[in-house]
Order: structure tokens, then C-alpha cells, then sequence
């Protein structure tokens, strides 16, 4: 490649579908990889300690890690879109103004959460009506983690950094080292040291310690245009206010979509463990979807906000289009597969029979339905690009998290079971999809009508 090319921006200049697989890829298999942080902790104990273990490190515990670890990457999601434009239009000193500023956020917002969370643990758990016999190794798992929390967030923001520069290679290489740390230090703790539940929780920790660490220093050590010093991180104000009115929203729609599968988590749970332990298996074979589709989503808010800052409207609209096609075609792969292949799937977590039975019960409700969750991922993470981030979350805490919660309150007592708690997603996802793409199509019109009038006042004389 000659210093011409090398010099190009590809996010603002390549062909659009190229550069977003190339772009795509590696987040994906960081999101796998960093995915079988958890994973690893549910086969090894679910094998070598049993059922009552695999429904500890999933279930209730996975539920309110997911809740608090993605409102804080919904929230600092902003400082994701702002540093965006800002390489986009290679504005160095806000660009790494707002780079310190994000990295403080995660530092604070870890301690505090570990304070509160390991005090809290039991709670959340009870009210979540967790079953006796998982609640011990349920508290233990979760007060370890959020022990670590703290790296868990350095991370994230992090390697959102890097991959709001362009880079998604460097955290994928971060976690492939660190996952297969975590795998030797689950067999070590859980199989060797026979450390149960609390053994899984520790190897997760330690793995993300070794992660933010890497991650830290690829960005104290970058030749780029950003770069952190460690004696600069503090809150500017002016950022740390923009961070957080693009990124509110985005948290607190996290919220609601969390709050809302508590909910169905809590009326799976009153089925009891084999329905918990199947949820729980289920979750981490639906994973393989939510990454795919997340990592899309990583993607174009990259390509919009990048594209933006470099006064690219076009290309945005185009991005968009491509993005969704993409997705599209990932989703009904990944339909596929699930329910062709998910006996096999499941039986990598347990052998029992009747968690099986159930867990396939749930596959033939939700994975048809994925192509309606797109719609959903890509037009929100665009419009959130784009600056428009209050309707994006009222349209999906009413359309998705409200409406969810209405079922299980009104239909769920009528005809109680797997099927019918589980029905809350499709029904939600369609309604919620047709209504993002009835608002993007018009306000995307307004939207880049208003900036190609703007370039053309600019240009002239």
C-alpha cells in the first residue's frame, strides 16, 4: 500500500460495503471473544459443578450485570459519537479532551458501582426472586464481579475509542489473549482448585484487569492524533455535558430494555431451575445473534459519525442502507442456524433433557423474529449518530420495554408458561421496528435536505 492509500481515511473515502465488513469483522470477533468471558464461566461450572452453578453465573446474575454494564456503555456511548466527528474532522485538542474526559467517567462510575453493587447484591437478587437453592452461589458470583467492575468499564470505554477512530483490530487481539486467560483460570479455580461458582467469578475478573490494562496502554502509547495522559484525565465540562445528553437517552433506553428482561427473567424464574437453566444456556447461544447485530451496530455509528464530522451526507445515507442489508442477511443466517442446530448448541451446557426440551421451546419463539430487531439496532445507533437521540429512546422504551412490561403483567397471568412470557420479544420488535422506519424515513429527508443546504450556503461566494 503506498503512503497515499495509507493516508486515505477509509471510513470517509472507501467503498462503503467493503469498509464496513472490514470494519465489522473484527468487532465481531471481539464481541465473541469477549463474550466467552461469561460463557466460560457457564460451561465449565455447568459441567463440572452442575445446574444449580450454570443457573448462578447466568439467570439473575447475568440480568443485572447486563442492566448496569450496558447503561454505562449506552452513557459513555456519546463520548463515542464525539470523538467520532472529531477524527472525522481531525480536531486534535477537543478530540482528546473528550478522550480524558470519557476515561474519567469510567473510572468513576467504577468505583461507585462496586461500592453499591457488592452492598446491594443480596437485594437485587431477592427481588428478583431468585431460587434458594442458587441464591448463595448467585451472591457470591455477583459480588465478585462487581469487585472488578471497575476494569470492566475502563475497557469498554476504551476500546470504544479505539474503534471510534477506526480501529477495531487492536481491542479483538486484547481479547482473544485475555479470553483464553480466563478459560485456563476457569479450569484452574473451578476444576482445579475446585473454587465452585466464586472460582468463575474470579478468573472473569482477573482476565478484564489484564484487558483494560492492554487497552490502557494502546491509547497512552498511540502515534495517532489522539492519545492519553494519564495526568490529563479529568472532567471538562462543556464534553462531559455533551457525552451525556447523547448518551443518556441511549442509557436509559438500556435500562428500560433491561428492566423489561428482568421482568421476563422473574417470571421465568417461578418456573423453576430447569426453566432458568435453559434461559440461561439459551442466552449464551442467542448471544452469537446480539453480537452480530451489535457489532453493526458499533459499526455504523462509526461510519455516521466519522462521515459527519467530515461533512459527508451522502455517504451517511448510503452507509445506512448498506448496513441494513448486511444485517438483514446476518440475521436470517443466524435464524437458521438456531433452529436447525440449537439441540446440538444446548447440549454443550447440559445433557439433561428436559433443560434441552425447554431451551428449544424458547429457540422456536425468539429467533424467527430477528430480522425485526434490526430495523431497531441500526436506524437508532444512526439517528443517535446523527444527533437525534430523544425520539430513538422513547420510540423503544415504549414501543419495546413498556410494551413487554404490559404483557407480562396482563398476559402472562392468563395463560402462564415459556411461550407465552417469551411472545413479549417478537410482538415488541415488530411493533418498535415499524416505527423506526416510518420516523427515520422522514426525519432522514429533513435531515439531509437541512445539511445539503447548509454546504451549498457555505460554498457560496
Amino acid at each position: 500500500m503506498s503512503k497515499k492509500d495509507a493516508s486515505v481515511n477509509q471510513i470517509t473515502e472507501g467503498v462503503i460495503w467493503k469498509q464496513l465488513l472490514i470494519f465489522f469483522f473484527p468487532i465481531l470477533v471481539g464481541t465473541l471473544f469477549q463474550q466467552l468471558y461469561n460463557t466460560a464461566d457457564a460451561v465449565v461450572v455447568g459441567r463440572f459443578v452442575g445446574t444449580q452453578a450454570l443457573a448462578a453465573v447466568g439467570g439473575s446474575t447475568g440480568q443485572i450485570t447486563n442492566l448496569i454494564v450496558n447503561f454505562f456503555v449506552a452513557l459513555a456511548s456519546g463520548a463515542t459519537v464525539i470523538i467520532a466527528r472529531y477524527y472525522g474532522a481531525k480536531k486534535r485538542q477537543d478530540l482528546n479532551d473528550t478522550l480524558h474526559t470519557a476515561i474519567a467517567l469510567s473510572i468513576v462510575g467504577g468505583i461507585l458501582t462496586t461500592a453499591v453493587g457488592i452492598v446491594l447484591a443480596p437485594l437485587l437478587l431477592d427481588m428478583m426472586k431468585t431460587p434458594d437453592d442458587v441464591m448463595s452461589d448467585s451472591v457470591a458470583y455477583l459480588r465478585i464481579y462487581f469487585g472488578g467492575i471497575l476494569f470492566v468499564f475502563i475497557y469498554n470505554v476504551g476500546s470504544a475509542i479505539l474503534r471510534a477512530v477506526g480501529d477495531s483490530k487492536r481491542p479483538l487481539y486484547f481479547l482473544i489473549v485475555c479470553c483464553f486467560i480466563n478459560i485456563f483460570l476457569d479450569i484452574l479455580f473451578v476444576v482445579g482448585f475446585h473454587l465452585g461458582v466464586a472460582g468463575a467469578a474470579i478468573a472473569t475478573v482477573i482476565s478484564q484487569v489484564v484487558s483494560a490494562i492492554l487497552i490502557l496502554l494502546a491509547l497512552i502509547r498511540s502515534s495517532d492524533i489522539y492519545l492519553l495522559e494519564p495526568k490529563k484525565i479529568r472532567f471538562h465540562r462543556y464534553l462531559l455535558f455533551s457525552i451525556i445528553t447523547i448518551g443518556l437517552p441511549a442509557g436509559i433506553q438500556s435500562i428500560m430494555y433491561n428492566i423489561s428482561n428482568i421482568l421476563i427473567q422473574t417470571s421465568l424464574n417461578s418456573l423453576g431451575t430447569d426453566t432458568m437453566a435453559a434461559y440461561t444456556a439459551f442466552g449464551k447461544i442467542d448471544a452469537i445473534y446480539w453480537m452480530i447485530s451489535g457489532a453493526f451496530s458499533v459499526s455504523i455509528i462509526t461510519f455516521i459519525g466519522q462521515n459527519f464530522g467530515a461533512g459527508k451526507y451522502d455517504r451517511m445515507k448510503r452507509s445506512v442502507k448498506v448496513c441494513l442489508l448486511l444485517d438483514f442477511t446476518a440475521s436470517l443466517l443466524t435464524s437458521a442456524l438456531l433452529l436447525f442446530g440449537g439441540e446440538y448448541l444446548l447440549r454443550l451446557f447440559t445433557a439433561d433433557p428436559e433443560v434441552i426440551q425447554i431451551g428449544m421451546e424458547i429457540i422456536r419463539v425468539i429467533a424467527p423474529s430477528y430480522v425485526l430487531f434490526i430495523f431497531i439496532e441500526i436506524l437508532s445507533s444512526a439517528l443517535r449518530a446523527m444527533g437525534n437521540v430523544l425520539m430513538p429512546m422513547i420510540m423503544t422504551c415504549t414501543g419495546v420495554c413498556v410494551l413487554r412490561i404490559l404483557w407480562i403483567f396482563l398476559a402472562v397471568p392468563h395463560w402462564p408458561g415459556v411461550r407465552t412470557i417469551l411472545m413479549s420479544y417478537p410482538i415488541s420488535w415488530g411493533l418498535t421496528a415499524a416505527l423506526f422506519i416510518v420516523y427515520y424515513y422522514f426525519n432522514q429527508k429533513k435531515f439531509y435536505k437541512l445539511h445539503q443546504e447548509g454546504k451549498e450556503d457555505a460554498a457560496q461566494p
